[in-house]
């Protein structure tokens, strides 16, 4: 159901949503905790642990854009929209009409196949870029409004807590980030020489541009290649070929997007978000590979 600041609040069934034009995009999904855990220090072993909430996949459906035209949106008024999920504690999230009208959509489809159940199962709300508890399941319901709507699930939660003790809310956007993910944390190198060093990057705000890698924590960067295809607001591999010596090493990739945006050290990020949050850690990952060929999660500021 769609209602609220539109001229034809509608009912939509599934084979209404399966008869208008549909559309496949390739999106990552990234909950808002990822790497919670390392906000104050280094506190998990992998990169599993470390940046494992994560994916990417092919969703299918209808654009939000189009089902909001379809019921007369009042693009004068409109501000938010409301997403309502039909799970236990009825989900709810506030999405600004701008991304709403952009690459959002209602997904019915993923990887070829319909939504399985704990995906959200028959529709699932698709907000490329946001924080995956934004891209409500089991959706039921979305609501027009001129304001946010300040759910319990945006304001108890999912709010950053920032150095002066405020709380900053609907801050929901995934900004760039990136990872190595071999060699990393719990690998071991078992002779010198020749080795892909090969992560991952992505930007809620659009296409990866560049990657850079460091092999000495940042002294001297390095461009990595970027493989095909570069979408937007997708997971993007990146490979780069580097000779280990023996000695000690300490690997970081840094991604640079579209918009410019550069990924920050922990340093630069903790300057304006302090020690104390939990969403929305971006900071550029080190990895520390020892004589013995041993890699394990350090930080470097």
């Amino acid at each position: 159901m769609i209602n609220g600041l539109v001229k034809t609040p509608k009912v939509y069934t599934m084979d209404d949503l399966m008869r208008l034009p549909s559309v496949s995009r390739i999106h990552f999904i990234e909950c808002g905790a990822n790497s919670a855990m390392e906000w104050g220090n280094v506190a998990v072993p992998t990169v599993q642990y470390t940046h494992g909430m994560l994916s990417c996949s092919e969703y299918t459906g209808v654009l939000l854009s189009t089902l909001l035209e379809d019921c007369g949106i009042d693009l004068k008024r409109a501000k938010y929209l409301l997403a309502e999920g039909a799970d236990g504690s009825s989900m709810t999230r506030t999405i600004d009409i701008e991304r709403a009208l952009d690459d959002a959509m209602v997904a019915y489809g993923m990887n070829g196949e319909m939504i399985r159940p704990e995906q959200g199962y028959p529709l699932r709300l698709v907000v490329p870029g946001v924080q995956g508890v934004s891209w409500v399941k089991w959706l039921r319901r979305l609501e027009v409004g001129d304001k946010p709507y300040a759910t319990k699930d945006e304001t108890s939660g999912y709010a950053d807590l920032m150095p002066d003790g405020t709380m900053r809310q609907y801050t929901s956007i995934q900004e760039a980030k990136s990872v190595i993910t071999s060699p990393s944390g719990g690998q071991v190198l078992l002779e010198k020489g020749y080795y892909n060093v090969t992560g991952l990057a992505w930007s809620g705000r659009g296409k990866v541009k560049r990657v850079d890698v460091s092999f000495d924590g940042g002294i001297t960067w390095q461009t990595a290649r970027l493989e095909t295809p570069i979408l937007s607001k997708a997971l993007t591999r990146f490979n780069i070929g580097w000779v280990w010596n023996g000695e000690p090493a300490l690997l970081q990739s840094r991604v640079i997007d579209e918009t410019g945006y550069v990924q920050p050290t922990y340093g630069q990020l903790r300057a304006v978000r302090g020690t104390r949050s939990v969403y929305h850690n971006n900071a550029i990952q080190t990895w520390k590979v020892a004589e013995n060929g041993e890699v394990s999660n350090v930080q470097i500021a």
